[in-house]
């Protein structure tokens, strides 16, 4: 089954069941008030990215039918899904969001890695649980890691945000 579809077909109508519960938050969670910007264009990015899955990586690539790299997977998601734009390298869209604490990070927001030597070299989107989406390289394509994972988890550098 073509992934789209599957995402369309299966995932969503999971989401929107999910987002339908009425749930009492626990005393020191992040209430809807507290929670920055729209929830909704935030779950559009995180479907945006996982629609992207197994699509190829290119170096400088910013385009579904050429592929991706890193910031250029992110510029897309945001631009396509929330109207959002988002431009520049890695670093440079870590300089022009804000910094979040882990308790803080809501799916949408940005992760980024010390990959490359120079802080902020590579950067994915957070879709909760722990995981992200992000262009990884040549042979893997647009994938999903969890942050726990031993490479990432030693590069990771932080969440930043680009809501509230």
């Amino acid at each position: 089954m073509d992934k789209r579809l599957f995402l369309s077909v299966c995932v969503t109508p999971l989401l929107v069941a999910c987002s339908s519960l009425t749930r009492t938050p626990p005393s020191n969670a992040i209430t809807s008030q507290s929670y920055p910007n729209n929830p909704a264009k935030r779950q559009d990015i995180v479907m945006q990215a996982m629609a992207m899955l197994d699509r190829g990586y290119t170096y400088g690539g910013k385009k579904l039918h050429t592929g991706f790299d890193c910031s250029g997977l992110v510029t897309f998601v945001y631009k396509e899904s929330a109207g959002i734009a988002l431009k520049g390298s890695a670093a440079q869209m870590a300089a022009a969001s804000k910094p979040v604490e882990a308790i803080e990070a809501h799916p949408g927001d940005l992760v980024f890695f010390n990959t490359l030597g120079p802080s902020f070299s590579h950067v994915g989107i957070y879709i909760g649980g722990g995981k992200f989406v992000h262009a990884a390289n040549e042979r893997t394509g647009v994938k999903t890691e969890r942050l726990s994972n031993g490479y990432w988890a030693k590069r990771f550098e932080g969440y930043r945000t680009i809501f509230g």
